[in-house]
């Protein structure tokens, strides 16, 4: 087990820019090559990793898989962490959003009461909008805690509400009528509870499952009403 998670975050280290050799994982994460080859093919049949030559490949989503399964097997979250990008956390978010037919913007900022405001991510589908927090890891949390960044973002999904009548030009996409704002909280691993005060923490890896199950459960969130 050791040797695959110290794999594992050798792979997230060395591909930040692109391919690694598979002589080279091994040497970095300290395994004999003959190891590292039996793991590799363990990630290949897997879909966690794609192989050309001796060179391995990651795309952004394998990339989170690959981070996933490291914490899953033990290795500390904040080391995992290090070497995933903000960007690439954001990208595979707004990818899975824009794949179920919402139009996204990626730090939207706005003014209200004499001072900016930003939403890591924007989604909108129709007359749904969600306002994501992005979070890359969530390290034995308190409730606590938990509720201030909940009551965090809130705070900005209530300000948006405010700001929207005036901000709809940069908006195009949204439908007048009555507007859903839905605060979400996104992890990269599974927080302690799904909910809390009503806001969803959702894994990234269970987005997909989060947004097919969204119109069913639209009315058990904390959401903002707004007319427009």
């Amino acid at each position: 087990m050791r040797a695959e998670r110290e794999i594992l975050i050798s792979i997230l280290k060395l591909t930040q820019e692109g391919p690694a050799s598979i002589e080279l994982i091994a040497k970095n994460s300290r395994t004999p090559l003959c190891v590292a080859e039996e793991q590799i093919k363990k990630f290949l049949s897997l879909n966690l990793a794609e192989k050309k030559g001796t060179l391995i490949r990651v795309s952004p989503l394998q990339r989170l898989k690959i981070a996933f399964r490291a914490i899953s097997l033990g290795a500390d979250i904040e080391r995992v962490c290090r070497n995933l990008s903000w960007r690439e956390f954001e990208d595979v978010a707004v990818t899975a959003f824009q794949t179920n037919g919402y139009s996204t913007i990626k730090h939207f900022r706005f003014r209200h009461e004499g001072r900016m405001w930003e939403i890591d991510v924007l989604a909108v589908k129709g007359r749904i909008v969600v306002c994501v927090d992005c979070k890359r890891w969530m390290k034995r949390l308190t409730a606590s805690t938990m509720s201030r960044i909940v009551k965090a973002q809130m705070k900005r999904v209530k300000a948006l509400s405010k700001s929207l009548s005036k901000i709809m030009d940069t908006l195009l996409f949204l439908s007048e009528g009555k507007i859903f704002l839905i605060p979400v909280i996104l992890s990269l691993v599974p927080a302690s509870s799904k909910f809390c005060n009503g806001v969803p923490i959702v894994p990234i890896l269970q987005l997909q499952n989060f947004l097919n199950e969204l119109p069913a459960n639209i009315h058990l969130l904390n959401l903002i009403e707004v007319k427009l």
